[in-house]
């Protein structure tokens, strides 16, 4: 049985296997980007993956190192987790672009009206964070923290040896994002600011953070705009909301660490508040959003201690995967 201080061949081995999964699906949601411009009349924007291309080859290279070289799993994993989320999120936000250019009927009405049935007022809301900007303000510091928070989870995961919670949280990230981008291909909607006919015009105090999204949806949809891109990308997805889903897993992924998971449940709590105004997203949004991250979260720890074929490794990915913690040797 290892200890902490020791770092056991079988879970060096299960780790991989957990590794070669997510690069995998990574691999394939670039392919479909990739391909796309092929079957349709979209271009990429080369200059906007060069930036994170090349962190992330910088990333992948010290994981390399730190794995086969100097070997110290924790730093191996810290770069190799953070050059998994950003090849994914280069990879995924044009994937959303091409699911919102299906344009199929919006369903904001049908929301709405869920809304409405749920005893739900979004204009309510509004009125109120209007005549409090000072909340407001400290939601939408909150609400722009999705990519630091997630950064600092890979490194508390990495660092406190929990190997594969890691891999848990980069898989249920993936999961949920292919999962809500092809919901939003289907049941595409434009959100509340648009559905109520708001501007960023309007006199207000509170101009949502997504605004700029509403011309880049549009276009999409009736054809008009044809690029995709990585860095810049705009947010297109209404339902479900993959922000609220992500401060979800973001909980879940921070909660085997004691000291930080009432941390982590307080300021994501404040984010699922600060989403339907900021975001543009009805309350159901969030329900569904919420559902779909606790499934993926379960999904990925279920599949990441079942994928090893060899009774050895399994027994070594139950660990890993129950949140054991390994530590450099």
């Amino acid at each position: 049985m290892p200890t902490e201080n020791h770092f056991s061949i079988d879970e060096a081995a299960a780790l991989r296997r957990f590794d070669t999964v997510i690069w995998g699906v990574i691999g394939v949601v670039a392919a479909i980007v990739l391909l796309s411009p092929i079957i349709t009349n979209f271009q990429i924007i080369w200059g906007s993956f060069v930036l994170p291309g090349f962190v992330s080859v910088l990333l992948i290279a010290g994981s390399w190192y730190y794995d086969k070289w100097r070997y110290e799993p924790r730093l191996s994993s810290a770069l190799g987790g953070t050059a998994q989320f950003m090849v994914f999120a280069a990879a995924a936000a044009p994937l959303s672009y091409l699911a919102a250019s299906f344009g199929l009927p919006l369903q904001d009405g049908a929301l709405d009206a869920a809304d409405k049935a749920l005893g739900f007022d979004w204009m309510a809301l509004l009125a109120s964070l209007n005549a409090h900007p000072t909340m407001f303000t400290v939601l939408r510091a909150i609400y722009m923290s999705l990519s630091i928070q997630a950064t600092l989870i890979i490194l508390c995961l990495a660092f406190t040896g929990r190997l594969a919670w890691l891999r848990i949280f980069i898989l249920a990230f993936m999961g949920t994002a292919i999962v809500t981008i092809a919901i939003s291909a289907v049941l595409p909607a434009q959100g509340p600011w648009s559905h109520y006919g708001l501007t960023a015009a309007d006199p207000s105090s509170i101009v949502p953070a997504t605004w700029t999204v509403w011309p880049v949806f549009h276009g999409l949809r009736d054809g008009t705009y044809r690029q995709l891109m990585a860095a810049g990308a705009e947010g297109v997805i209404t339902f479900p909301s993959l922000h609220a889903a992500l401060a979800v897993i973001l909980i879940m992924a921070m909660w085997p660490i004691a000291r930080l998971r009432w941390l982590a449940l307080g300021v994501n709590a404040a984010m699922l508040a600060a989403t339907p105004i900021d975001g543009s997203h009805y309350l159901v949004d969030i329900l569904a959003g919420i559902v779909i991250a606790i499934l993926s979260f379960a999904a990925s720890r279920a599949a990441l201690r079942r994928m090893a074929t060899d009774p050895t490794l399994r027994i070594a990915g139950r660990r890993l995967a129950a949140g054991g913690q390994v530590a450099s040797r």
